[in-house]
């Protein structure tokens, strides 16, 4: 039997897979799911974004800073784009999009060792270490995922009930 073996590379690529694909994705899925199309599209003011545009942003950014950038592949993205859309595209399709792009960052992420995070990328105009790179990606939809979790709780007036498990004692049960 082999046994696992930590290193920083693979502690921290699980721990990012782990919090991208495992905590993030599925909470950001559960939000959007529960809206209907009119409330993914609204926005409080002009100056602000919608759940539909950060769903979209989200999308962008995944598929540039960590799909795109890792596979070399040809960079498409049209940022400017993610914040104009107004309600053209549904939730279930907002979802479908970001869902196919979260599977491929997954296996993007399995594959990457050492040598990749070590390496340099041109991305978005910066000069980056392959690690900035995926680290980038997991706090930027983190931070994002926030937002839509902060949105859908207006929305609904209701707890989301991601922390259930904190609730009585404040601690995670073993």
């Amino acid at each position: 039997m082999v046994q696992f073996q930590p290193t920083s590379t693979n502690l921290f690529l699980m721990f990012s897979r782990d919090k991208l694909v495992n905590q993030y994705w599925p909470r950001l899925r559960t939000c959007v799911e529960s809206l209907t199309d009119e409330q993914i599209w609204w926005r409080p003011n002009p100056s602000s974004n919608s759940i539909g545009n950060l769903v979209l942003h989200l999308n962008g950014n995944v598929r540039q800073w960590l799909v795109n950038s890792f596979s070399k592949r040809e960079d498409q993205r049209d940022r400017p784009a993610e914040f104009a859309a107004t309600g053209e595209i549904s939730g279930a399709e907002l979802l479908a999009k970001l869902e196919w792009t979260i599977h491929e960052a997954e296996q993007t992420i399995n594959r990457l060792s050492e040598a990749d995070l070590i390496a340099r990328y041109e991305i978005q105009g910066y000069n980056v270490y392959g690690l900035e790179a995926v680290y980038q990606v997991i706090e930027h939809f983190g931070l994002h995922y926030g937002q839509i979790a902060y949105i859908t709780k207006m929305l609904k007036d209701q707890d989301l009930g991601f922390y259930k498990e904190l609730s009585k004692t404040g601690r995670a049960s073993s």
